[in-house]
């Protein structure tokens, strides 16, 4: 069983926002394998389904960004998933709107979520895709660039970097992670 994960913070308030850009992708996993995210337990939302024979979970941690480990560890811990079948999904500031990059170990970074995963697993070893929201201008604050909209002229490279993302997920359900690493890191 493979748990695929994206970060973000839950409510109306937050939909569409750099930091959500884990959710759109978890989104767009469960509109294409058909796997409705019907399950709300365990700090958060997710779905149970099938892709290509492999049994998938789809989770949105409900606990806002910074305890995000919470719910992750919470649904492995209940379905027996062990670290090499987890995959997150999160944003990041060090990468150009559009990229995405995919690692199978590293440091927070400074990102919350991430921090707290990390917490919650007890290792920085697990697989994650990195996707590129930019930093923000001088003068604006972290907080809220990354709580703020995407740009008109950001749109359509965020939308592609979904759907690389969404792509590299489902490469990941019939092929090793350091296979579909060395794809997509091109």
């Amino acid at each position: 069983m493979k748990l695929i994960v994206g970060l973000g913070n839950p409510g109306k308030q937050y939909e569409h926002t750099r930091h959500n850009i884990g959710f759109e992708v978890i989104d767009a996993l469960s509109s294409e394998f058909s796997i409705p995210l019907n399950q709300s337990k365990l700090k958060g939302q997710f779905g149970i389904g099938f892709y290509n024979g492999e049994k998938v979970i789809l989770l949105k941690p409900l606990t806002f960004m910074n305890l995000s480990g919470e719910s992750i560890r919470a649904v492995m811990d209940y379905y027996e998933i062990d670290k090499e079948d987890l995959l997150v999904i999160y944003d990041d500031l060090d990468l150009p709107v559009g990229k995405i990059r995919l690692r199978q170990k590293g440091s927070p970074g400074g990102h919350n979520g991430i921090k707290s995963t990390v917490a919650h697993l007890g290792t920085q070893e697990f697989n994650r895709i990195r996707i590129g929201i930019d930093r923000p201008q001088a003068g604006m604050s972290v907080p809220d660039y990354v709580l703020g909209r995407f740009r008109p002229d950001e749109r359509a490279p965020m939308e592609e970097s979904v759907k690389k993302s969404a792509d590299a997920c489902r490469a990941w359900l019939v092929k090793p992670f350091l296979q579909v690493m060395n794809e997509y890191n091109q």
